[in-house]
């Protein structure tokens, strides 16, 4: 890795999948300075391309200096932009041949046997992904329930597609999905699904996996409480022997669509330099991810970086845009602020004032996610958990990012929560 810091760094270079703090830098990026990238579609294209021992493709982790275990690096997201022109998505079914206990993890050919086999493509359809050695079809996963989308040259609306059109984007995949050079993944417009055709719907792209690099080597879509259940009990090189051991996790794989241009992330730092990485960009998602996947996009992104030193996070927070919030969980206005002023005075309580801020967390179901989004709340913070619920019910709420386990949890927290845990100035700036 180049140690020359950079005030602004261009990363083009991915992994295959794992995130750790054995992986190659891609470079080293100032206190303050900004990263661009482009990066591949994530979930699908990773997930058909058997030499990958994760579900995504995400972006070499970035150094960012003075960033030590302990800090907390707060990510602004100034842009995100979608390169590709079409893509294919949907509900999957799983080649149980093709892999033994995890899908997105331990490929095997079916027919040879080779581990994370070498790929070829040959035509299209879900039998095109070969493997190398043999000529067996190695691909881990095919759709239940499958379509392809094209968009429009702003980016602002998706059509889903016949038999027809979504052949022809096969027949050109990977200039149509705008695959980058340094990508490693097979196009998923390849398989040509178009089972929902004439469906027109709303972008707003984000991204899906971001996030710091954990102590431990995670593959990269189960860095999160949901997905990482497949790691515990596992028999492969990642396999967890227990619950505790998942805590390890910096829950980068958050598919939250309020991560968008606009948003701040703060991220915990849990090895020397933060290991930022990004990927997973999706065009458009409900809320949930109901089929467990989305429109996977290549595209780019440009983030600037601070480091906060000694927050001691557990997880991240998101500081999502103003109309991305729940309405309890808005900033005060100045007549609301008044009003609570006058009402303090009426009745001899000092008002506390506040600003929004969400908790994320993750677990095997939204109910478990929810109750580590409380802990961790509570241990920030230096309150109970019954006070967080209870802020959490008068000024705030739960939001579901991803089914079956990952989600924000709003809160207006008290001016004074924030500046002792450092958080105030980062979280005030964002909504002043």
């Amino acid at each position: 890795m180049s140690r020359q810091v950079q005030q602004e760094l261009e990363v083009d270079q991915f992994t295959k999948g794992l995130v750790g703090p054995d992986q190659e830098w891609s470079g080293t990026v100032a206190d303050g300075g900004t990263v661009r990238t482009h990066t591949p579609p994530a979930c699908w294209g990773p997930m058909i391309t058997p030499e990958f021992r994760g579900g995504h493709e995400v972006t070499a982790p970035i150094y960012v200096e003075g960033a030590r275990p302990g800090d907390a690096l707060v990510v602004h997201i100034e842009d995100v932009e979608v390169t590709s022109v079409a893509t294919s998505t949907g509900s999957m079914d799983e080649n149980e041949d093709a892999f033994g206990d995890d899908p997105f993890v331990d490929h095997r050919c079916p027919e040879c046997g080779t581990e994370w086999p070498d790929s070829v493509v040959e035509g299209t359809g879900e039998d095109a992904i070969r493997c190398a050695e043999c000529g067996a079809n190695a691909s881990s996963f095919g759709f239940e329930f499958g379509y392809t989308v094209a968009f429009d040259d702003d980016h602002t609306v998706g059509l889903t597609l016949d038999d027809d059109a979504a052949e022809e984007f096969a027949q050109n995949a990977e200039e149509a999905m705008a695959i980058p050079e340094n990508s490693r993944q097979h196009p998923i417009l390849l398989y040509k699904p178009s089972k929902m055709p004439g469906a027109v719907g709303h972008l707003r792209p984000f991204i899906g996996n971001i996030g710091t690099t954990p102590a431990v080597e995670f593959p990269d879509s189960h860095n999160a409480g949901d997905f990482g259940q497949f790691l515990v009990g596992a028999d492969h090189e990642w396999g967890l022997d227990d619950q505790d051991a998942l805590r390890a996790r910096t829950d980068g794989h958050l598919d939250s669509n309020d991560v968008r241009p606009g948003a701040t992330l703060i991220c915990p730092v849990e090895i020397e330099g933060a290991g930022l990485y990004v990927g997973d960009l999706h065009a458009n998602q409900g809320d949930g991810e109901l089929s467990l996947h989305t429109t996977d996009v290549s595209g780019k992104t440009k983030l600037s970086v601070e480091v906060i030193k000694d927050v001691g996070l557990d997880g991240p927070i998101l500081l999502p845009n103003e109309s991305d919030l729940p309405d309890i969980a808005k900033p005060y206005s100045d007549e609301e602020l008044e009003t609570g002023r006058n009402l303090a005075a009426e009745h001899g309580v000092d008002m506390s004032e506040a600003a929004p801020l969400q908790v994320v967390g993750s677990g095997e179901t939204i109910n478990a996610a929810t109750e580590n989004a409380f802990e961790r709340a509570s241990t920030l913070f230096g309150i109970t958990e019954g006070e967080v619920r209870g802020r959490c019910t008068f000024t705030g709420g739960v939001e579901i990012a991803r089914l079956p386990g990952v989600v924000q949890l709003s809160m207006l927290t008290p001016i004074d929560l924030l500046e002792e845990c450092g958080l105030a100035d980062v979280v005030q700036q964002k909504y002043d």
